[in-house]
C-alpha cells in the first residue's frame, strides 16, 4: 500500500511528522534517533521518549487531531500545575497538529510499585497531593461535572457491558430498576462539595518519584466535581485491590487531612463513607461499561481481565446499603445468579 492511500494520523505518517516537528527545535538539542515509545493509553494519544545531548530524557505527546486536542491537557496542566502538585511541564507546544514536548516524570506507576510494604507510605503521599489539590480549588475554572455528565458516563453499563458485552436487552421492570437505582446515586454525588477533580486519579496515572511524590498524569478530562471521585477512584482501583480494613483506614485518613485543610468533606465520617461509597459505584458502572467498550468497539481486549474486580465493588456497595439491594437483584437476574444474601422489606 502507498503511504499517499494511509490516513493522517496513520503511526508511520505521524511518526514522520513527529520527527520533522522534534528537527525545528533546535535550541533543545535534542536526539531524533533517541526516540522510542514510552506508552500508549486508551485514547488515540501515544507517549515517545527522547533524550537530549546530556543524556536527559524528555517525553514527546502524540495527540492526532481530530480525534484528540492538547488545548484541555495545556489548560488542566496549568490549573494543577499552580496547586504544587506534580504534573508535567510543557516545554514545547505545536497545538495545531497534537505535538507536546513534556518534562519526564520517569516510568515507575504506582501500579509497578505497589506492594503490603509500600502501600501506605504511597497512598499517604497521594492523599497529601489530592487535598492540596483540592483545597485550592476554585469553580469556572475546569467544566462542571453536572448531571448530564454523570449520567452519560453510568449510561455506559446498559449500552457497552449489558446490549454489547453480555448480549442482554432490559425489559421495561429492569430498566425501571436501573434508572431508579441512577436516580439515587446522582442525588448523592451531585449534592455532595464541588472541587478540582482529576477523573483518573489511580495507580497507573501516578508516578512515583524521589521528590514532590506523586507525579500526576492523564488529567485532561478534570472537571469540578464531587469531592470523593479521585478518593474513590484511588483506592478502589480498578487495577489493584486492598482490603476493606486497609481502605477504610485511608479514607478516615484523607477525611481527617481534608478538615484540616479547610475542605467542605461531611463532618460526620460514616455520612462521607457513604458518599465516597455512593461515588465509587457511578464510577464501578461507568467504568464496567468503558472496559466493554475498549474491547467490543476499539478491539483493546487487556482490559476484559479487570472487569470480574470492578464487579466486585459493585456488588459488595450494592449489598451494603438496602436502598441499592434493587440493584443485587438485577445484577443476579443478568447473571441468572442465585442471590447471596436474602433481603425483608
Amino acid at each position: 500500500m502507498s503511504s499517499q492511500s494511509q490516513p493522517d494520523n496513520s503511526p508511520d505518517l505521524r511518526l514522520n511528522a513527529i520527527k520533522s516537528w522534534i528537527a525545528t527545535l533546535t535550541a533543545r538539542e535534542l536526539l531524533p534517533e533517541s526516540l522510542r515509545p514510552a506508552s500508549s493509553d486508551a485514547s488515540f494519544r501515544r507517549y515517545f521518549r527522547i533524550d537530549d545531548a546530556n543524556r536527559a530524557s524528555f517525553i514527546v505527546m502524540d495527540a492526532p487531531p481530530p480525534q484528540e486536542d492538547v488545548r484541555p491537557f495545556v489548560h488542566v496542566a496549568k490549573v494543577l500545575g499552580d496547586t504544587g502538585v506534580s504534573v508535567p511541564t510543557i516545554l514545547e507546544q505545536d497545538v495545531e497538529n497534537g505535538f507536546l514536548l513534556l518534562s519526564d516524570l520517569g516510568n515507575t506507576t504506582y501500579l509497578q510499585l505497589l506492594t503490603p510494604d509500600t502501600a501506605h507510605k504511597l497512598y499517604m503521599d497521594a492523599i497529601e497531593a489530592l487535598v492540596l489539590m483540592q483545597a485550592q480549588s476554585q469553580p469556572d475554572v475546569l467544566p462542571e461535572y453536572d448531571r448530564a455528565l454523570l449520567l452519560r458516563e453510568m449510561m455506559l453499563f446498559p449500552d457497552w457491558y449489558i446490549n454489547k458485552h453480555l448480549g442482554l436487552t432490559l425489559n421495561e421492570k429492569q430498566q425501571a430498576t436501573l434508572n431508579s437505582i441512577f436516580d439515587l446515586l446522582l442525588a448523592n454525588n451531585l449534592a455532595q462539595p464541588q472541587v478540582y477533580v482529576h477523573r483518573d486519579y489511580h495507580s497507573r496515572n501516578l508516578m512515583v518519584l524521589s521528590q514532590g511524590n506523586p507525579g500526576i498524569l492523564d488529567f485532561q478530562d478534570a472537571v469540578f466535581g464531587p469531592i470523593t471521585y479521585d478518593l474513590a477512584s484511588l483506592l478502589r482501583d480498578a487495577y489493584i485491590q486492598w482490603d476493606e480494613e486497609l481502605v477504610l483506614d485511608w479514607v478516615i485518613r484523607y477525611w481527617e487531612r481534608a478538615r484540616r485543610a479547610g475542605l467542605p468533606v461531611n463532618p460526620d465520617i460514616d455520612s462521607f463513607y457513604r458518599d465516597f461509597e455512593f461515588m465509587g459505584l457511578q464510577r464501578h458502572l461507568k467504568v464496567l461499561g468503558i472496559f466493554a467498550r475498549l474491547y467490543h468497539r476499539d478491539g483493546k481486549d487487556g482490559y476484559l481481565k479487570d472487569l470480574p474486580l470492578v464487579m466486585e465493588y459493585t456488588r459488595k456497595v450494592a449489598y451494603r446499603y438496602k436502598e441499592l439491594a434493587p440493584l443485587v437483584r438485577l445484577l443476579d437476574e443478568l447473571e441468572n445468579q442465585t442471590p447471596a444474601v436474602g433481603y425483608t422489606f
